[in-house]
């Protein structure tokens, strides 16, 4: 597995949203692939000395939302891109993640030009992945 887990265990957000956060993270910017396979629960448990239900708790949710899947007695894989939700509910899913995105950025005292320029700036560099073939 390329992605490299980083977790905080002082943050106000649980481990296993972080552990969650992580694999989304790996998907969208390239460092894990469609086929990657994952560390097992207990390993990644181990790993980040967590207990295993709590990553046991994150990878259903990926397997859920569709991010990764789960082969009995192979492990865990990075799945195919697939449209699991309704357009309502992505479109829900955006204006949450927006208005904690907008939140934030207000909060931490950037302008509406700092945070288009922010925008734009990982909207080019994700496209970019896209047409490389990297995703």
């Amino acid at each position: 597995m390329a992605v490299d887990f980083q977790i905080s265990i002082g943050s106000t957000v649980p481990i296993y949203r972080q552990i969650i956060d992580g694999v989304r993270r790996g998907v969208t910017n390239g460092e894990l692939a469609v086929g990657d396979q994952l560390p097992s629960v207990r390993a990644l448990a181990e790993r980040l000395l967590v207990n295993h239900n709590t990553v046991a708790k994150a990878y259903q949710a990926l397997v859920r939302d569709g991010v990764i899947e789960s082969r009995h007695g192979r492990g865990v894989f990075v799945a195919k891109r697939r449209n699991i939700y309704t357009k309502a509910e992505r479109h829900r899913r955006l204006d949450a993640a927006l208005q904690a995105f907008v939140g934030e950025a207000l909060l931490l005292d950037f302008d509406d030009a700092e945070i288009r320029q922010a925008v734009e700036k990982k909207l080019n560099d994700a496209n970019g992945r896209k047409k490389r073939g990297d995703q």
